[in-house]
C-alpha cells in the first residue's frame, strides 16, 4: 500500500520528460503522470459474481514548437524519455498551428497547494468489500415486494496526478474513493420494476451504511410497481434531488468554454444576463474538503477557487481553460481537465445549486396535477438550440400529493425557458459530484399515451 502512495517515480519520470523535450527542441512543454488503483466486488443472490482489481501508472508529454503542439503517452514509466520527447517534437513540427495553444502564464500558477483531505490511506480488504456488498444486497432483498437482486457492489480505489511544466511548476496530489451500491428488482414477469441507490465518498468513514443503501434501493423499486401512463398535457414538473443534478449538467455544458468558442451553445450571448430566477446561484467548488471532484490545482497548474457560475440568477462566467480563455479574450477560470494522451479542455468540478426557502412538501402543495420525476432516461438535451426531451418515470401529483407511479413518458421543453421557470426547494444535500435541491419547473410538456 505504501508504494501506491509514493509518487516519487512518477514525478521523476515527468521531470525527465520535460528536460528531454527541451533538449529535443520544444519551446515549452508539460508532463502529466497519473496513478490509479481500484478494487471492486460484485455479488448477486449472495454469491460473488465478479472480483476485479486494476493498478497502473501512465505518463503523457505535451510539447509546443511555436504554436504547434503534440502529445505522446506511455504506461511504461521506465521508457526512454529521449525517444518519447524526440517523437513528440517531430509530431509537433508537422502539426497544424493553433494560435491559442500554450502553457499557463507562470504568474497564474498555483503557489499554495491546500490540503483538501482527499486521501484515505486505509483501504478495505477483499473480504471487507464482500461483506459490504452482501450486506447491501441482503437488506435490499429483505424489503417486502423485492423479488430479485440486480446485484450489489462495493469498491475502493486510489488515484492521483503529477504535473510538471517547463515554466517551473511541479506538484502532485492523491485521492481515494469508496463506494457501495445495490440494484433491486420488484414484481414479477412483465410487471417487474427496478431501482437503485449508492454512496460514493472519499473517506470510508463517510460512507453510508450498506444496509441503508440496500433498503433504499429495495423501497425505491417497490414504489415503482404497477405504474400507469398519463395522457399528453402541459403541467408543472418536479425533479427529485437525484434527477435535478442533470439540469446543472446541461447548464455547465452550455457555458463550457469550448462550446462558447465554437458558438455552439444556446447561452453564447448570455454572459451577464439573467438565466435563472432571482436568488438562485450555481457554484463550482474544486476546493471542497473531501469533495468527490476536488483538486488543489487544475490540469494546467492553475489554483482552484470557488466560483459562482451563476450569481443571483445572472450568468457570471464561462468555464475556461487557458486555450479557450485566449480564444475568447478572457482569463482562465482554472477548469482545465486532461488525460495523459490529450490536450487540456475545460470542465467543471463540484457544482451545486443553492437551495431555496420552501420544503419539498410546500413546493408541490399547490400543484393540482403534475409530475414528480425520480428517474431520467437518455440524454436528449441539445446544447446548441436548447431543445430538451428526455424519457422519465416517477410519480403523478394530484392535489399537492404524490399518488401513483408513472412510467414510459417523455418530458419536453426549452432549456432557456426551463431555467427561468425553475424554483428550488430547501433540501440540498452534498451526496454526488453535482448536487441540487429538489426543483420545480413550470409548464413542461409531459407526453404519454
Amino acid at each position: 500500500m505504501d508504494s501506491l502512495l509514493d509518487q516519487t517515480a512518477l514525478t521523476d519520470m515527468a521531470e525527465r520528460l520535460v528536460a528531454a523535450a527541451r533538449r529535443a527542441g520544444a519551446d515549452s512543454c508539460d508532463s502529466i503522470a497519473t496513478r490509479g488503483m481500484s478494487l471492486s466486488i460484485e455479488v448477486r443472490e449472495g454469491q460473488v459474481e465478479e472480483s476485479e482489481r486494476s493498478e497502473g501508472d501512465s505518463v503523457g508529454l505535451r510539447v509546443l514548437v511555436g504554436r504547434k503542439q503534440a502529445v505522446v503517452s506511455t504506461s511504461d514509466i521506465k521508457a526512454d524519455v529521449d525517444v518519447l520527447a524526440q517523437r513528440a517534437v517531430a509530431m509537433a513540427r508537422v502539426a497544424p498551428e493553433d494560435k491559442y495553444a500554450g502553457l499557463a502564464d507562470p504568474s497564474q500558477l498555483a503557489k499554495i497547494i491546500p490540503d483538501l483531505d482527499l486521501l484515505d490511506p486505509v483501504m478495505p480488504t477483499v473480504e471487507q468489500l464482500e461483506d459490504m456488498a452482501r450486506a447491501a444486497e441482503e437488506a435490499g432483498r429483505s424489503v417486502k415486494g423485492v423479488t430479485k437482486s440486480g446485484g450489489a457492489s462495493a469498491s475502493c480505489g486510489i488515484g492521483g496526478m503529477v504535473l510538471v511544466t517547463s515554466t517551473g511548476f511541479k506538484q502532485a496530489y492523491l485521492g481515494s474513493q469508496h463506494g457501495v451500491s445495490m440494484q433491486a428488482i420488484a414484481g414479477e414477469g412483465t410487471g417487474m420494476e427496478r431501482d437503485y441507490d449508492y454512496s460514493s465518498v472519499i473517506h470510508a468513514s463517510d460512507l453510508e451504511a450498506p444496509d441503508k443503501i440496500g433498503r433504499s434501493a429495495g423501497e425505491r423499486a417497490v414504489r415503482r410497481l404497477n405504474p400507469r401512463k398519463v395522457s399528453t398535457r402541459k403541467v408543472p414538473v418536479v425533479y427529485d434531488t437525484r434527477a435535478a443534478g442533470s439540469l446543472i449538467g446541461h447548464l455547465s455544458g452550455a457555458i463550457n468554454g469550448a462550446s462558447i468558442a465554437r458558438g455552439t451553445s444556446f447561452l453564447k450571448d448570455k454572459l451577464g444576463e439573467k438565466i435563472l430566477a432571482d436568488g438562485i446561484s450555481i457554484i463550482d467548488d474544486p476546493l471542497r474538503i473531501r469533495g468527490l471532484r476536488s483538486s488543489p490545482f487544475d490540469a494546467e497548474g492553475i489554483a482552484g477557487q470557488v466560483r459562482k457560475l451563476v450569481d443571483d440568477g445572472r450568468l457570471a462566467t464561462w468555464i475556461l481553460d487557458c486555450a479557450t480563455a485566449r480564444e475568447l479574450g478572457m482569463t482562465t477560470t482554472g477548469h482545465a481537465h486532461r488525460g495523459v494522451s490529450s490536450t487540456p479542455s475545460p470542465g467543471g468540478s463540484n457544482m451545486h445549486m443553492t437551495p431555496g426557502k420552501v420544503s419539498v412538501e410546500e413546493l408541490i402543495s399547490d400543484i393540482k396535477e403534475g409530475l414528480f420525476i425520480t428517474d431520467l432516461i437518455g440524454s436528449g438535451a441539445n446544447i446548441v438550440t436548447g431543445d430538451y426531451s428526455r424519457g422519465a418515470s416517477g410519480f403523478w401529483i394530484e392535489k399537492g400529493k404524490l399518488t401513483y407511479p408513472v412510467s414510459e413518458i417523455t418530458i419536453a421543453g426549452s432549456l432557456p425557458a426551463m431555467f427561468l421557470a425553475l424554483t428550488p426547494a430547501n433540501d440540498l444535500v452534498f451526496k454526488y459530484g453535482t448536487n441540487s435541491p429538489t426543483v420545480r419547473i413550470e409548464g413542461l410538456t409531459v407526453a404519454g399515451v
